[in-house]
């Protein structure tokens, strides 16, 4: 009766096998640490190897961090180049022609769309190339005879209501 057995997962079979994997290591690192003689690491603290001793023997590691060490920063040159930056700036008003353009060029780049960050996508989604995909041309003109198309019914219905009031006046 085969067919009424539930199969089995086989991501919680490889995580299951995966498991006794780990656990047989840590089984195989607790027994030669304690063939080395070495002491295991606990919580508190790991041991460290010392690397400033020739001997290269084993440190323990504090677990509190050092004190961190704060200097004393100037910082008159930099409020100083601030205040030069916005002093040497004149105001500027909108009485010159120049520089009307380049307020209305600047009203119009808050209304422009930002740039294309993958131009070349664009280029191939818009020519079609990308196999399954239409082309963005043919994805246009789709949209605008379904717009002409509904455009056109309501004019029909308008028309219709239109002349049903007339008719009853």
């Amino acid at each position: 009766m085969a067919l009424l057995k539930k199969k089995a997962d086989p991501i919680s079979e490889r995580a299951r096998a995966l498991n006794s994997e780990i656990a047989d290591l840590e089984a195989k690192i607790r027994k030669l640490n304690q063939q080395a003689g070495t002491p295991e690491v606990n919580k508190s603290g790991a041991r460290v190897r010392s690397t400033a001793l020739p001997s290269g023997s084993t440190v323990a590691a504090s677990s509190q961090a050092p004190e961190p060490v704060f200097e004393e920063v100037d910082q008159a040159p930099i409020k100083q180049e601030k205040t030069q930056r916005t002093t040497a700036v004149p105001l500027q008003d909108l009485s010159t022609p120049a520089q009307k353009v380049g307020f209305l060029d600047r009203l119009e780049q808050i209304f422009r769309p930002p740039p294309l960050s993958n131009p070349k996508l664009v280029n191939y989604l818009a020519a079609g190339s990308i196999q399954g995909l239409r082309p963005l041309r043919y994805e246009k003109r789709v949209a605008r005879n379904r717009f002409l198309a509904l455009a056109l019914v309501f004019v029909i219905v308008l028309f219709g209501i239109c002349a049903a009031l007339i008719k009853h006046r």
